[in-house]
């Protein structure tokens, strides 16, 4: 029987790509440094979300990547959490809403967030950090 991620394949959604241990050191660096910048209470509302959502998208790129995977769209990277790193909808529905106000602000030019949503996502970034860090060695 296939995997759920084997079916997004088969969908067309994932592409089946062998792992690049390179390429997942330097998702998780980047991840790590922008949700450690996304912390900074200085910077703007609208800078920490950007830096919160794009933390938290290198860091689930990773986890579909070591998995051997490459997504076809941004989105899917955390629809795919469950079958990752086994995280639920606390955490992917926090970063999908995410999504949609990156969407929003990118192709749309409408910027609204609340503090309430990046502190959200910096903590939804920060449990697949964790995930990641309790998978055994590559």
């Amino acid at each position: 029987m296939p995997s759920p991620l084997e079916n997004l394949a088969a969908s067309g959604q994932l592409h089946p790509e062998p792992v690049d241990e390179r390429e997942y050191d330097g998702l998780v660096a980047s991840g790590r440094k922008r949700l450690a910048d996304a912390g900074n209470g200085s910077l703007s509302l609208e800078g920490r979300f950007d830096l919160a959502y794009n933390a938290a998208h290198a860091l689930c790129l990773a986890a579909l990547r070591r998995a051997g995977f490459r997504p076809v769209n941004r989105y899917i990277v955390f629809q795919t959490l469950p079958h990752t790193l086994g995280l639920g909808p606390e955490v992917w529905r926090v970063l999908a809403k995410a999504h949609q106000k990156r969407n929003d602000a990118e192709y749309e030019g409408f910027v609204d967030v609340e503090e309430r949503l990046v502190d959200d996502v910096i903590g939804a970034a920060h449990a697949v950090g964790q995930a990641l860090d309790a998978l055994p060695p590559m």
